[in-house]
């Protein structure tokens, strides 16, 4: 991975004001059940700032300091623990390795950290992390107050680190981009197999088992969500993901399936037929939801706002389904419509970064990186529908970077026209 953390450090403390203490705490481990954890995945701020991966952690930052700008805490090394569970960095580790200034053990931060806070005028801190830093924070600032006879300052203000740091990992670098490729390259790589492996009778999980195969063939150890895999009406479920029933003749089956690579996302969904030929029904439906597909990203473009491609695929689906006879003019679209267009992507598959910027929907600017998903979902159990167009759920979705001039799509390579589609499928 070719990312300068301690640039990003830097640019963080050019922000933040004087006299202050930045904290971030590392994400837990996640019990699966008795003793199986689930793998091990580090808060993705924490990473962004640190490239650090062990839990237990924690990382301070101090711009005021005349020394010791950077501490971390970690655990120690531990030969028996190793053998068992793995290696660790360790303090040593934590400064030669990842550029620490100084590195306690963990089972030292209660102790060590009121010391590291005392003076600092204001504490920053991610309101929005899930790590839970609340209460030793508290804790630590109730240990400088009981020692103000000593001289002892506490801080005065808590303050968000959250608009500051996710404005950073909203607009992506040169080098995240080309990480991002990489993953959307793998992800592309994952649809293509699936287009050429699917057949009636197979089941869903055995499809995602292509997919998962060809993310770790590629590189990328972990999917960066849980895939959902829905043929026929399970595609109209929006977060399918038991993926255990048959996929069957003559259905369509919707996979919504990224890699996770080097700690960047993809998410990309592609909807086909498993016999590898569209009804004309399914055929008209994917046209709309492909239509609404292009006009959206044209919309991906410096100065338009976050809701412009949103818009377009409202315009386009209300229309395409009037055309289809699916609205019999009421126009109301949200049955078969319910979700936005996209989301930003990027470390988190739905990644940090506010939409909206004064109250207003915020002007789209080079090096955001959004999903652009369209989709139109047909229940089987919808009253008033005629029953040829029962069962069929469509999205196509591709993950697409804001340039300086409009947009790139960054899985270009995944087939979504359904010539190409059927081409795949049948040769």
């Amino acid at each position: 991975m070719n990312i300068d953390f301690l640039a990003r450090r830097k640019a963080l403390l050019a922000q933040v004001l004087e006299d202050s203490v930045i904290v971030l705490a590392s994400s837990s481990p996640k019990v699966r059940n008795s003793d199986a954890d689930f793998p091990y995945r580090q808060d993705s701020s924490f990473f962004y700032l640190s490239g650090f991966s062990e839990p237990d952690s924690l990382l301070v930052l101090r711009p005021s300091a005349k020394e010791d700008q950077f501490v971390m805490f970690c655990r120690d090394r531990d030969p028996v623990r190793e053998q068992w569970d793995g290696f660790r960095a360790g303090q040593e580790g934590a400064v030669s390795k990842f550029g620490a200034d100084k590195a306690y053990s963990y089972s030292d931060v209660n102790e060590l950290m009121p010391k590291l806070m005392d003076g600092a005028k204001n504490v920053y801190y991610s309101m929005s992390s899930p790590n839970g830093i609340e209460a030793p924070l508290s804790d630590w600032i109730t240990t400088i107050r009981g020692k103000t006879r000593e001289g002892s300052v506490a801080p005065q203000n808590l303050l968000s680190l959250d608009l500051m740091l996710h404005e950073m990992r909203l607009k992506k670098s040169s080098d995240e981009i080309a990480i991002m490729k990489k993953a959307g390259s793998i992800t592309t790589d994952a649809h293509i197999r699936a287009m050429e492996s699917v057949r009636p009778g197979m089941y869903e999980y055995q499809l995602e088992a292509e997919y998962l195969h060809t993310f770790m063939q590629g590189g990328a150890r972990h999917p960066a969500y849980n895939s959902i895999v829905g043929g026929g009406n399970n595609a109209c479920i929006l977060h399918y993901v038991e993926n255990n029933a048959l996929l069957n003749d003559g259905d369509l089956v919707l996979v919504d399936a990224g890699c996770e690579y080097e700690h960047y996302a993809s998410d990309v969904t592609r909807t086909f037929p498993v016999n590898g030929k569209f009804t004309e029904e399914q055929k008209a439906v994917y046209e709309v939801v492909l239509e609404a597909h292009r006009q959206s990203m044209a919309e991906v473009k410096p100065g338009n706002k976050w809701n412009s491609p949103h818009d377009k695929s409202v315009e386009v689906i209300t229309d395409g389904l009037n055309d289809l006879g699916l609205l019999k003019g009421n126009n109301d679209y949200t049955k078969f419509y319910m979700h936005r267009v996209g989301h930003w992507i990027g470390m988190d598959v739905h990644d940090v970064g506010n939409y909206k910027v004064d109250g207003e929907w915020r002007d789209l600017e080079p090096g955001m990186v959004m999903t652009i998903e369209p989709g139109i979902y047909i229940l089987d159990s919808l009253e008033g529908v005629d029953d040829k167009w029962k069962g069929i759920g469509i999205r196509v979705e591709d993950d697409v970077l804001v340039t300086e001039d409009g947009f790139e799509i960054l899985t270009p390579d995944a087939p979504r026209e359904v010539a190409d589609i059927e081409h795949l499928m049948n040769s």
